[in-house]
């Protein structure tokens, strides 16, 4: 007999509330905000729009960290030795050409000037001796060549007394005695008048002896004369000054130090600086002389500082370096090399100090079109 099972009758139970709930028409997140939907909208655009107009500007410039000012320091030494008497400067302080920076013992060197002044004017007083006898010799000649005339008549007239005694004593008018003394006179005229050639050809010879030796009395006063100037430079080197303007640091100079030629008393640091950028090489495309830049300096980091690029080195740093990089080994690796760019720096304010060394963070101006924000800019 087969039992046959009722299955229980289902109760009717209450539905939940969310069921009921779900039953009714869905009201959507965007529906019930939608005023912060929109303004969330907004903002996420204005975001956007932002940052793209930030990436236009930015993409015009290009910056490095990797800079700081440069100058041509130089050191400070005298020319000459000698015992510093004066310090007229001290740390730090500005000085402009001319400026005396210290001082060197003059006494030996105006000795040395005095000396050499004295050896220029016995040179020029034998020059003018020699002039005086050069002078004198060829009155000389002159006195001698009237000799020589003088002699030359007398012995014309002793020939043509000699010659008339013979043609007397010949034709039996004139006595033997008198040609004889005719004969005797003649013979003292030719050697009066070889005797008066012989004195004006030792006075020529004299003189032409006496004017050689100008040009030793010429070249003997020129070397004295440039040991007046030498003495008159070392003279004036016991005065160190400033060839430029700048500042005086690491001042090592003190009274009474014994300086040295060539030993350094100070460090100079001129006004005329710039900014030295390393540059990545990749950043260098768009890069010319010209270009307007911004910088900003750790010193004055409030402040905002304009220049121009002057040169770009045709070469990385690492390649004038005392020992450059050598890249041809089995293990290279590429590194992205940096290039210096050479920034001059516009005028700057009085209260602003700047020196080697100090950090900078330059902006180059590569693309000189306007970006959006500046078009906005302009507009506004």
């Amino acid at each position: 007999m087969t039992e046959t099972r009722t299955a229980p009758l289902e109760r009717t139970r209450p539905q939940p509330q969310s069921e009921a709930s779900s039953a009714a028409p869905r009201v959507g997140f965007v529906r019930r905000h939608l005023a912060l939907t929109l303004t969330g909208a907004l903002v996420l655009i204005l975001l956007a729009v932002g940052g793209f107009v930030y990436w236009d500007y930015a993409s015009r410039f290009e910056t490095t960290d990797d800079a700081f000012v440069d100058a041509r320091q130089s050191s400070i030494s005298p020319k000459v030795s000698g015992y510093v008497t004066a310090v007229e400067v001290t740390d730090n302080q500005h000085v402009v050409p001319g400026d005396i920076i210290a001082r060197i013992d003059q006494r030996d060197y105006q000795i040395a000037l005095a000396d050499a002044e004295a050896q220029l004017a016995a040179a020029q007083a034998t020059a003018r001796n020699l002039d005086a006898q050069i002078a004198a010799q060829r009155s000389q000649i002159s006195a001698s060549e009237a000799q020589v005339e003088q002699s030359q008549a007398a012995l014309r007239f002793a020939q043509q007394e000699a010659t008339r005694s013979r043609t007397l004593v010949q034709r039996g008018a004139g006595t033997v005695q008198r040609q004889q003394q005719t004969s005797s006179e003649l013979a003292q005229e030719q050697a009066r008048r070889e005797r008066a050639s012989d004195t004006l050809q030792a006075t020529r010879a004299k003189v032409q002896s006496l004017e050689a030796q100008p040009k030793t009395a010429d070249a003997r006063i020129a070397q004295a004369a440039a040991q007046v100037d030498k003495a008159r430079l070392d003279l004036s080197y016991t005065l160190v000054k400033a060839a430029e303007s700048g500042r005086i640091v690491r001042l090592t100079a003190a009274v009474g130090q014994l300086a040295q030629a060539g030993a350094s008393l100070a460090m100079f640091v001129p006004d005329n600086i710039w900014v030295t950028a390393n540059y990545k090489e990749t950043q260098l495309d768009d890069m010319r002389p010209g270009q307007p830049a911004q910088m900003r300096i750790d010193a004055y980091p409030e402040r905002e500082f304009t220049g121009r690029v002057v040169s770009i080195q045709p070469g990385s740093g690492t390649a004038f370096s005392l020992l450059p990089a050598e890249n041809a080994t089995g293990n290279y690796v590429k590194i992205v090399q940096r290039v210096p760019v050479k920034i001059s720096l516009n005028a700057l304010p009085p209260d602003v100090v700047l020196g080697p060394g100090m950090s900078v963070v330059p902006s180059v101006r590569v693309r000189p079109q306007p970006s959006i924000y500046e078009r906005l800019k302009g507009r506004w």
